[in-house]
């Protein structure tokens, strides 16, 4: 890994720390970046810390919410995909990232997000995080879809991978 990717982790994971986040999970392994996964207790504390206090309550469509910090890392890009089991909400913490968008396999135009810029992505809707010139820090919560087989890691349809999955 190399001493960027290690400073910005590190720099995420003290930031979490002191704003009393318990973190769940790390995966600093992606090619693109990496993610933190928060405890899903503390959903209205990372919504207040990230997402101007929002209720979470409003959030829930089919049952829980699942906290997580994304880290995109500069001129990478997540795959092109969408999910069966959940929407999702963004804002971005810290950087300037792209996020492409579409309701079809086709990519919608790249447009720049910054700090506190905020989107909501529909169940199904296809959509790419896209590292610009720095990191790229972004809040998402994970809106679950269906209470009874809540999403996952493998609830993603990756339409287009620039890493082969």
């Amino acid at each position: 890994m190399s001493a960027e990717k290690t400073e910005i982790f590190d720099k995420v994971e003290k930031m979490l720390a002191a704003q009393g986040f318990n973190i769940a999970a790390k995966d600093n392994t992606r090619p693109w970046g990496g993610f933190f996964v928060i405890d899903e207790n503390q959903a209205q504390d990372f919504a207040n810390q990230y997402f101007d206090g929002i209720d979470v309550e409003s959030l829930k469509i089919g049952g829980k919410l699942s906290p997580k910090i994304l880290l995109v890392a500069p001129n990478a890009r997540l795959s092109w995909q969408y999910h069966h089991r959940r929407a999702e909400i963004w804002q971005v913490v810290d950087g300037t990232v792209g996020i492409k968008t579409s309701n079809t396999d086709e990519e919608g135009e790249l447009k720049e997000y910054h700090p506190t810029d905020q989107i909501k992505l529909q169940q199904g809707e296809r959509h790419r995080l896209i590292g610009l010139e720095g990191w790229g820090v972004v809040a998402e919560i994970w809106q679950h879809t269906d209470a009874s087989h809540p999403s996952d890691e493998d609830d993603i349809v990756r339409v287009q991978d620039d890493f082969g999955r």
